[in-house]
């Protein structure tokens, strides 16, 4: 074995590491990372590994800071010469906006999966090994290279920049639903159906965690958005509704918001499709754009939040922010 074929699992919790406490009838955090990997049966044949603690958290414990703690962790042993891939364990409830931030942060060809399971060690049928090993496999891959980060759950490879987390229950709950799965784990080894064309770099080790999202409803106004701005927030993600479009009441908070020079990016609360400024109406996509709304693509609002925190946290002109976000319609002017 060559001592470049060895991967890096950062433990963090989630349902991978728990079980049930019979006191509680409930799930906790209880598996060490050691018990964890012994269930990963006979994966010594196929590469060496390393095991480094960041912690044993639920993923609703997972803040921000934590996210960048890790990409920090993330970016300095990948840079290592001994380590060929890094596999980080995640709880599953914030697992997309954790791997979303890896993936707008780190910039290395060697392969960086994000993993968890659905189902703890209590239950009949955990999934957390299978989903460990089928993560290693990837890790180990000379395919899985030059594809950003890379979440394996259920024997599927999604991209962190589409994966999303659709079923509070099903095994299979981590789908892209706009494009699709990138590949598949078949028989220990990783197969890949497409690529993805484009990715975005945002070089930072810091984040700014004053970024309010917001998800519209007809009848909301602007007390909300006016709250945001008396409290010092530095950014607002609007979940708007359909197309782009928002209740002609927040207009006022949107104003005010631009003018103090305060980025609101629109993304839509639907699951799929893209934000556009179709509509001319009052709180239509074309009012918003005018006012100097940035138009998020087809991020949901979790990962358009995690976009705009680390942007703000290398700068505050709207204009870079705005180019950030909209980089493709601007490719085409």
């Amino acid at each position: 074995m060559s001592a470049s074929n060895k991967v890096a699992i950062i433990f963090t919790g989630g349902t991978i590491s728990m079980k049930v406490d019979p006191r509680i009838h409930a799930a906790i955090p209880a598996l060490t990372s050691e018990e964890i990997l012994a269930m990963v049966t006979n994966i010594e044949k196929f590469t060496e590994i390393e095991i480094i603690n960041f912690g044993n958290y639920p993923s609703p414990h997972i803040t921000p800071e934590m996210m960048m703690d890790l990409a920090v962790l993330v970016k300095k042993t990948i840079s290592r010469d001994d380590i060929s891939g890094v596999v980080v364990t995640h709880g599953t409830d914030t697992l997309e906006e954790t791997a979303y931030l890896l993936d707008l942060t780190i910039k290395s060809e060697k392969p960086v999966i994000v993993v968890g399971a659905m189902r703890n060690s209590s239950e009949l049928g955990y999934d957390g090994s299978s989903n460990l090993s089928a993560a290693i496999c990837t890790a180990i891959s000379e395919k899985a290279k030059n594809k950003g980060v890379l979440v394996v759950m259920n024997n599927e490879v999604n991209a962190a920049s589409e994966v999303t987390k659709t079923n509070t229950l099903a095994l299979d709950t981590f789908k892209s639903p706009e494009f699709g799965a990138l590949g598949i784990v078949d028989n220990d080894e990783v197969i890949f159906y497409r690529d993805i064309i484009s990715r975005d770099f945002i070089d930072t080790d810091d984040i700014e965690t004053k970024v309010m999202l917001l998800k519209c409803a007809p009848g909301m106004n602007s007390d909300i958005i006016n709250y945001c701005i008396d409290s010092n927030y530095k950014g607002i993600v609007l979940e708007a509704l359909g197309r782009g479009n928002i209740p002609p009441q927040m207009i006022d908070g949107v104003t005010r918001c631009i003018e103090k020079n305060i980025p609101i990016v629109l993304v839509s609360r639907c699951p799929t499709g893209r934000v556009l400024d179709t509509y001319g109406y009052e709180g239509g996509g074309k009012h918003l754009r005018e006012l100097g709304v940035i138009f998020g693509g087809n991020l949901p609002g979790q990962k358009a939040r995690i976009k705009l925190m680390l942007a703000l946290s290398t700068t505050n002109n709207m204009e870079t922010i705005r180019k950030l976000f909209e980089k493709d319609e601007y490719k085409n002017n």
